[in-house]
């Protein structure tokens, strides 16, 4: 697959060169969401302004909503700007987003085969099933740490 060629031009308007349009900056967070490779070079010079394009989303996105950088974590940010450690921070930052990713993934695909038997109720009963095994192991464990269960002590005064 060839990487997407989107250009910008002077006028500030992204240009999609494999659709042949005009396309807003909405537009092209929806080509990233939908996992598409992709560049942003001027139309003038050809320099690649893919950061710059997707900084601008980020602002965007941390401007409305439930943001995900906190101000003192932006802050930590720019102080490691020009820092031996920046380049550290970037690996550490970009591993640690692959280790989250990875184990989303795996949630994602555990819950996905609960939900895949025959019927969907069947996730509901291994839930309650298991939620009642467990209910039982701690009145178990309560009745031989002589602990008193309200309940049996009601039947056994009747």
């Amino acid at each position: 697959m060839t990487e997407r060629i989107i250009k910008k031009y002077p006028n500030r308007r992204l240009y999609d060169t494999e659709e042949s349009r005009y396309i807003t900056l909405a537009e092209v967070r929806d080509i990233v969401m939908a996992g598409v490779d992709f560049r942003v070079l001027d139309s003038q010079n050809e320099q690649d302004l893919t950061r710059s394009i997707l900084l601008q989303i980020i602002m965007e996105q941390e401007a409305g909503g439930q943001p995900i950088f906190t101000s003192p974590m932006l802050a930590r940010f720019i102080r490691f700007y020009g820092d031996a450690a920046q380049a550290t921070l970037s690996t550490f930052l970009e591993q640690g987003l692959d280790f989250f990713l990875k184990q989303q993934r795996m949630v994602n695909d555990q819950v996905s085969g609960i939900w895949s038997g025959s019927n969907p109720m069947d996730f509901w009963m291994k839930l309650g099933q298991q939620n009642m095994n467990y209910w039982s192991q701690m009145d178990e464990f309560y009745r031989k740490a002589g602990s008193p269960n309200p309940k049996r002590d009601d039947k056994d005064r009747g």
